[in-house]
């Protein structure tokens, strides 16, 4: 199944950290795993048309901010082409494959770096409007995503 919706996500205070307003809809694979669990199981039996509003705490949106996840690293690890700045994103590379990662924070010596999704910890608010339902063509389930306008685009 293919779900079409537009949504304005923000936090509990109202600001807003993403939102489909003037840009097309988002669309998924319902059951793929392409959405956070929270979204995707309120969103479960919604029809074309219909809005719902939600709120994720962080156990059902991108989990709780975990300290492990931080850690210092020397500063010579770095390329030298990357600028150690707080609030810069990269990723590292594993033998898993990309890790993505923030600086938090750089003296002379180390650079910390945040392991955890920018979302972790944050409690989620919704708006959702269901644009289109239908189902999922035989090429998107194979390849685990859903495909534009005339089929397969990458």
């Amino acid at each position: 199944m293919v779900a079409g919706v537009h949504y304005t996500g923000t936090f509990p205070d109202g600001e807003v950290f993403d939102s489909s307003e003037g840009r097309n809809a988002l669309y998924f694979l319902v059951g793929h795993r392409q959405m956070i669990p929270g979204f995707e199981e309120e969103m479960m039996g919604a029809a074309v048309g219909e809005k719902r509003e939600f709120t994720l705490t962080p156990d059902r949106a991108y989990g709780e901010h975990d300290e492990s996840a931080v850690q210092v690293v020397p500063r010579g690890q770095f390329p030298p082409d990357i600028p150690l700045e707080v609030g810069v994103t990269m990723a590292a590379q594993t033998d898993e494959g990309p890790l993505p990662l923030t600086i938090t924070a750089v003296d002379e010596e180390n650079v910390t770096v945040d392991f955890n999704h920018q979302m972790a910890g944050k409690t989620l608010r919704f708006s959702v409007e269901v644009v289109e339902v239908r189902a999922a063509t035989p090429e998107e389930l194979a390849h685990g995503h859903v495909h534009g306008p005339g089929g397969h685009h990458h």
